[in-house]
């Protein structure tokens, strides 16, 4: 069937279709979640599949090829849709008139700032508590951002223990913090 589609049967390829539209416009279906959309997705993947029929590899299952052409299609429409955006500045139409759109600005918060601040400043006490070694490796980790390498050979110390340290001082810190 394959091989007379190929050859320009347009019969044959329009029976290989037929055998798979129900699994390509389920897997459509799937992608978009529109009955009519996952219909025209369909018939425009059909199209393309026809137009790329030269270049289907037998090696592999039409099916494969064909929903791969379905699914790649549906992606594509996906990408395409403009998404829907309303102005903020816009007032909203309702049944006793219109509504001004009122956003919070939760950006300068003075409350989340505080408990921010309170909890850095545990954190840095909590640190700071620690046995030196530990403080060290924590620091140079957490706050400088050297890899472990580094700070074996900042330390002078073999790579093994630089991460042992680090589990031994992360392990006290959770244990200092847990109340926070």
């Amino acid at each position: 069937m394959i091989q007379r589609a190929l050859s320009g049967d347009q019969a044959a390829f329009t029976e290989l279709l037929n055998r798979h539209r129900r699994l390509a416009y389920q897997l459509a279906l799937g992608i978009v979640k529109d009955p009519t959309e996952a219909d025209d997705l369909v018939q425009e993947s059909f199209i393309k599949a026809f137009r790329c029929l030269s270049r289907y590899n037998p090696e592999y299952a039409f099916t494969t090829w064909l929903c791969k052409i379905v699914s790649n299609h549906c992606l594509d429409h996906i990408r395409r849709r403009k998404i829907r955006t309303f102005s903020l500045d816009e007032p909203i139409a309702g049944q006793n008139g219109c509504i001004k759109r009122e956003i919070p600005d939760w950006s300068l918060n003075p409350e989340w700032q505080y408990v921010r601040k309170q909890r850095m400043i545990s954190i840095d006490d909590a640190i700071n508590s620690l046995p030196p070694r530990y403080k060290r490796v924590i620091l140079l980790r957490h706050k400088e951002d050297h890899t472990y390498e580094e700070i074996s050979e900042i330390l002078g110390i073999p790579l093994g223990t630089v991460k042992a340290q680090i589990f031994r001082a992360r392990e006290l810190l959770k244990k200092k913090l847990k109340g926070l």
